[in-house]
């Protein structure tokens, strides 16, 4: 059974794929830039007051730059707090959810990863190796221990972190977490777990 939010989710994100032209977008940045947060979303999804949209939930998203967060889930400014990170990784997003859930209330988590994500190219060694050889030795045993959460396979490492989530002490009791993947051909979501 989905939730408010999971079926907002699908709503908003099939009005998006309706319009969506940029399934050809290579994988690295144009721009070279890295910013902390999100951008401001589109103002395509007005709230509806005979049908409010409801708080949402903090989506668990890659860092990549082909995805908008704000547009392709319909995700009004100020609704939700989006994690973004190197592969969508539940793990390395841990402190973020913690504050989300524990100090600021949200009671559900979107776990969503994405076709031709970088992160399945990879395993923890190549990126190892790639430090190193960039920035020299001394980076590469700072790294030496550093799990870069790479995943061979992008279902199960949606299953994987909606597993891990809900299996946490750290995640409060009734949370709902689900898991979802992004196409970054197409624009379109679809539920995973």
């Amino acid at each position: 059974m989905s939730t408010p939010n999971q079926l907002h989710l699908q709503t908003a994100n099939a009005a998006y794929a309706a319009v969506f032209n940029q399934g050809s977008l290579p994988l690295p940045p144009s721009k070279k830039y890295l910013v902390g947060k999100s951008p401001p979303p589109f103002p395509s999804f007005p709230s509806n007051p005979s049908n409010p949209i409801p708080p949402f939930p903090p989506p668990v998203t890659c860092m990549d730059a082909r995805i908008d967060p704000p547009s392709a889930f319909g995700i009004p400014l100020g609704s939700a707090h989006i994690v973004r990170n190197a592969g969508g990784s539940a793990r390395d997003a841990l402190r973020s959810i913690i504050i989300s859930n524990q100090l600021l209330g949200t009671t559900e988590i979107l776990v969503i990863k994405h076709t031709g994500c970088g992160m399945l190219t990879f395993g923890n060694e190549d990126a190892r190796k790639v430090v190193e050889g960039k920035l020299g030795k001394e980076a590469g045993e700072e790294v030496a221990g550093l799990d870069f959460l790479p995943f061979g396979d992008l279902e199960e490492g949606v299953k994987d972190d909606v597993e891990f989530l809900r299996e946490s002490r750290l995640v409060g009791e009734g949370v709902v977490v689900s898991g979802w993947v992004y196409e970054v051909e197409t624009g379109r979501v679809r539920k995973v777990v």
